[in-house]
């Protein structure tokens, strides 16, 4: 058994790369398209109260688990609770693969586009021309596949270097230029012409459009985005020295994250609505209406393509994170090299994206439970897979590690006052609430 571990080179380290890992897809695909979806402004509030009182617990108590054992998600719930909850950390690492069946997909989506922006082929502020474009693409049969391959292989040769080799750098020089260009865009979006009304379909609550699916789908964004319940937060927090604080880490993720989802949100929704697109459009919504704010931009045929680099390098470190826990659980449990356990793993998670990419309309009938096969991953995902990995953690924290997880978190120092509200949080509101929201999400209610 391999007993070795890396660790961060500083805690600005740790925070830039778990950041990385939340601020990815998840804020500036997912989150628009989703808040679309739901009704905007009350579905932020909603996603805000969640990230609030959810997203923050469930991320201290992940770090703090990893940051304990200094092990990987299944040896780290087996050092604390035994063999029987180790299957919670197994649940983690075999999220990460379902994940990055749909993951992948999309972002080979934005390396294509890389190359569409830098052609002039996106040189059109029209939707339906746009529109035509993105689903000509990705219901072709070996473009997007061939795009999914090539960004599994970029993620492949990051990882088997390390991650706090190169992750932790790039993240220090990637993550600010990703939220630069973000402000740049929001500046931009604000001054066309009707971007005011999506600037208030975002930020202006209309809560008869609240269902049990507005509650469904900001919890599933919360964990996506914030990368709970597969154990990347976890494994992440094992590459902590022992002693390392938490507080101010967390609170610095969650609030870069938010900020993140709410830019993409600025960014997109004043386009939506000044170039006339449907803000329901989907998972599309990203890769038409930005590439019409790049066509009315001064300058938007540089800006395009440098988006859509960023945009895949923020996949890129989110990827890394997702695919790490279960690099992590071979190579410390079972002993494997790091080298033979990517390669196996990215073969594993590549042939999981080929029905995916080709359930986009590329094959007909590729469905599962009713769904296309990238839908049903997705469901699977975020309404299933994770939300039940962190009620299960939030139980095992609150009520089985219990004091000794007070004990952790203080590291010998008198215990604060907001650690115990934690613990509160993680014994009597996140395990009901949590398991209303899965059932919910899941159908049952």
């Amino acid at each position: 058994m391999n007993t070795s571990r890396e660790h961060w080179g500083s805690r600005l380290g740790f925070v830039m790369a778990a950041a990385g890992s939340a601020v990815g897809l998840g804020n500036i695909w997912r989150f628009p398209y989703t808040a679309g979806e739901n009704g905007g402004g009350a579905f932020l509030l909603i996603y805000l109260a969640i990230v609030a009182v959810f997203g923050v617990s469930l991320l201290l108590a992940e770090v703090l688990i990893g940051r304990s054992t200094q092990r990987n998600p299944v040896g780290a719930l087996a050092r604390l609770g035994g063999r029987w909850w180790s299957l919670v950390g197994l649940l983690g690492v075999l999220t990460g693969f379902v994940i990055l069946s749909f993951y992948v997909v999309v972002a080979g989506w934005t390396v294509a586009y890389i190359g569409f922006a830098a052609s002039g082929a996106l040189s059109s502020t029209d939707p339906a021309t746009l529109g035509a474009l993105f689903q000509a693409f990705v219901g072709s049969f070996w473009s997007p596949l061939l795009y999914a391959l090539f960004f599994m292989v970029l993620v492949a040769l990051t990882v088997s270097g390390g991650v706090a080799r190169g992750i932790e750098r790039a993240n220090k020089v990637l993550m600010p230029l990703l939220f630069l260009l973000l402000l740049a865009l929001v500046a931009h979006a604000l001054t066309l012409d009707g971007s005011g009304a999506g600037v208030a379909f975002l930020l202006q609550p209309d809560f008869s459009k609240v269902t049990g699916a507005t509650f469904s789908a900001a919890l599933a964004q919360a964990f996506f985005s914030l990368s709970l319940g597969m154990g990347c937060m976890l494994t992440y927090g094992s590459y902590l020295s022992a002693h390392d604080r938490l507080g101010v880490a967390t609170t610095s993720i969650i609030s870069l994250d938010v900020l993140a989802a709410i830019l993409a949100g600025l960014a997109i929704m004043p386009v939506v609505f000044a170039f006339g697109f449907n803000p329901e459009a989907g998972a599309g919504l990203t890769f038409i209406t930005l590439p019409a704010a790049f066509a009315a931009m001064p300058g938007g045929a540089y800006i395009g393509p440098l988006f859509f680099l960023l945009l895949t390098v923020a996949a890129l470190t989110s990827a890394i994170s997702i695919l790490e826990p279960a690099i992590s659980f071979l190579t410390d449990e079972r002993g494997w090299t790091r080298r033979r356990t990517v390669f196996v793993c990215a073969a594993v998670c590549l042939l999981l994206s080929v029905p995916s990419s080709l359930s986009m309309g590329a094959v007909d009938g590729l469905t599962l439970v009713g769904r296309s096969f990238f839908d049903a991953m997705d469901f699977a995902a975020t309404n299933v897979m994770m939300p039940l990995g962190a009620l299960l953690t939030a139980v095992f924290v609150g009520w089985v590690w219990g004091a000794g997880a007070l004990n952790a978190l203080s590291d010998g120092r008198p215990i604060a006052w907001w650690a115990r509200a934690w613990l509160f949080v993680l014994r009597f509101v996140a395990p009901p609430a949590l398991l209303l929201i899965f059932l919910q999400s899941t159908g049952v209610l």
